[in-house]
């Protein structure tokens, strides 16, 4: 919650010879992005936007040719934060989680939330366990659904409460 922009995609390639790009959408869907007509504090101004079946082709004014648009590869697409739609009850954006401290329902130190995956039935939380002897610690995942994860964020002290059935 302590960065300023959120990602809402990131450039994949170049899409043709006229300088469109390929994104991989972090956002719900392509509406989503819609509602910004700049990226990255106005350095890129999208012209036109259209979904595709893994994402979305977009043509910034900025960009004129395959060229330019190869360069753009792996160029991450942000928004302020404040330009965000508010959330509903339940809600949450990805890059509030995190980060975020977590911990089992019976108090047990889980480690971090290091990332926020969704392969389709619903989003699943990447949590890294504290290191122990020098060593990384393990890693192991967590559905984001209210059994398993009953409180998060602020209504959790700025934490990420998991149910201890879920612990590994």
């Amino acid at each position: 919650m302590a960065d300023s922009t959120v990602t809402l995609a990131a450039v994949s390639g170049a899409h043709g010879v006229t300088g469109e790009v390929r994104l991989k959408l972090f956002a719900e869907n392509v509406d989503s992005l819609k509602r910004y007509k700049s990226f990255n504090d106005g350095a890129l101004t999208v012209k036109s936007l259209r979904p595709t079946k893994d994402g979305a082709i977009v043509r910034f004014a900025e960009i004129n040719d395959r060229n330019a648009a190869e360069k753009l590869r792996s160029t991450l697409l942000t928004v302020p934060r404040d330009a965000l739609p508010e959330l509903g009850e339940g809600e949450y954006y990805y890059s509030d989680l995190l980060g975020l401290p977590c911990i089992s329902t019976d108090g047990t130190d889980l480690g971090s939330c290091i990332a926020v995956e969704n392969f389709g039935a619903s989003d699943v939380l990447e949590i890294q366990m504290p290191s122990a002897d020098g060593k990384p610690g393990k890693k192991f995942m967590v559905p984001m659904t209210a059994e398993a994860v009953p409180e998060w964020g602020a209504q959790a002290g700025g934490r990420i409460v998991i149910d201890a059935d879920f612990v590994i």
